[in-house]
């Protein structure tokens, strides 16, 4: 199962462009982020690289604020740092007032390294350790989002050894189906995430009882790319009904953490509304008296990045490749999840003329590194540019060095300018740290 699975034809060039108002193409000076020359980006730094608006994301937390205001809800917005971990990122985001989702040590410490306090920190995942989290705890986390009865007990052991008292919420899984790809669904009882709902009375008490606890409410997550607001609809009614259960029981709670997974458009599908989005929330949480906090990675950053590549060469095998620089060890999401992105000529030129099927691929030593099949796309000679659109969620972070491949370099679009942000890799950074025995 892809990504989503689409029916229709795919947009065509125009199509692709008129749907992202971040991106323009001048006549000129070709393919523009944000008003920014994406030729001129590639000239100073080089392609593959990763190029992101940070226009776009103000704008997209902006707009998901207030709807939330607009339906007279008070909302606790935590960036899903798993999305897009750059420092300048999470700046950016501390900056507009959201807090960070993390699920490893490393990104707590990295979103403490760009300013957001342990306290406006939630802490997820179904693997913490005792180490992790005593690191956690000693700096004053906000939250714990608990995944088992085993992890209670040893939140409890480290925060009373530490003599602090870490606050958590219990994390319901409802078994509900969020209605997307197979990997990325979190939210059915098959999955190893959160903890089945019958156990979540008995277990509440438990945390209750134990030094160096206090247990704050209820926190879920079901999936991500999410395109309906219905499975929210539902999972959001359960977490809701236990809520109210478990205050009937004679148990505090203060906090439902809705979790985060809001779908954007990728090929011609339309992003989940974040005003429909705000209004179910009013609908299901309306009276219920909890502080209400929520965890958005992809759509805030998804839309806002592309992967800037260069075409090595053309090849006619039968039917015709376009062989990029770029490749899945950068944008991994084609490979795993079938996933589909939009992919756009840089050059005015080339986005005028005609278009035939090509395949788009990497050089990776693998079958799976295709960017594209059959895509409609003109004639790209060697060296031609092209932006692989949407790539700012789940890009750079799950890449990597396969082949030997130096990462690439990333580069912020901010009012008009562009700076670098991360430095491309050099080839001998490749194997710095490894040690031959012997030599």
């Amino acid at each position: 199962m892809a990504d989503m699975a689409f029916t229709g034809p795919d947009p065509d060039l125009q199509d692709l462009l008129a749907a992202r108002p971040q991106l323009q193409m001048h006549a000129q000076d070709g393919l523009c982020l944000e008003g920014v020359p994406l030729n001129a980006i590639a000239d100073k730094h080089g392609t593959p690289a990763w190029v992101y608006g940070a226009g776009t994301m103000r704008a997209r937390y902006a707009a998901l604020r207030d709807a939330f205001a607009a339906e007279n809800v008070p909302m606790h917005i935590h960036y899903a740092v798993k999305a897009n971990d750059h420092l300048a990122i999470l700046n950016l985001f501390r900056e507009q007032g959201a807090g960070a989702d993390v699920v490893s040590i490393g990104e707590f410490l990295r979103a403490t390294k760009a300013g957001i306090a342990a306290q406006h920190i939630v802490y997820s995942g179904v693997g913490k350790s005792e180490a992790e989290l005593e690191t956690a705890l000693a700096a004053g986390i906000g939250q714990i989002n608990v995944e088992s009865a085993e992890e209670v007990e040893m939140i409890s052991a480290v925060a009373a050894r530490l003599g602090v008292v870490a606050h958590i919420a219990l994390r319901m899984n409802p078994d509900v189906d969020a209605g997307t790809h197979a990997k990325i669904t979190t939210g059915l009882a098959e999955n190893k995430f959160g903890i089945a709902a019958e156990d979540i009375p008995a277990l509440y008490a438990r945390a209750a009882s134990l030094p160096g606890v206090r247990v704050a409410g209820i926190a879920m997550h079901i999936g991500s790319q999410i395109l309906s607001t219905e499975p929210y609809r539902l999972a959001y009614a359960k977490a809701a009904e236990m809520v109210r259960a478990l205050r009937a029981a004679g148990h505090n709670v203060e906090v439902m953490d809705i979790g985060g997974g809001l779908g954007i458009g990728y090929h011609d599908e339309p992003g989940l509304s974040p005003s429909a989005f705000a209004a179910m929330v009013r609908q299901v949480t309306q009276g219920l008296g909890v502080k209400l906090m929520m965890e958005p990675g992809r759509y805030l950053t998804g839309p806002a990045g592309i992967l800037l590549a260069s075409v090595i060469l053309r090849k006619q095998a039968g039917k015709r490749f376009l062989v990029l620089d770029a490749a899945m060890n950068e944008l991994m999401r084609p490979a795993m999840y079938e996933a589909w992105h939009g992919i756009l000529p840089v050059d005015a030129s080339a986005f005028h003329t005609a278009t035939s099927p090509a395949d788009v691929v990497g050089p990776i030593c693998e079958s799976a590194d295709i960017f594209a099949k059959d895509r409609a796309l003109p004639d790209l000679r060697p060296g031609a540019r092209v932006a692989l659109l949407d790539a700012g969620a789940y890009g750079a972070v799950m890449s990597s060095a396969y082949n030997a491949r130096p990462r690439p370099a990333a580069v912020l679009v901010d009012q008009g300018g562009f700076e670098l942000i991360t430095k491309r890799q050099e080839i001998p950074a490749l194997w710095d740290g490894e040690i031959v025995p012997g030599a």
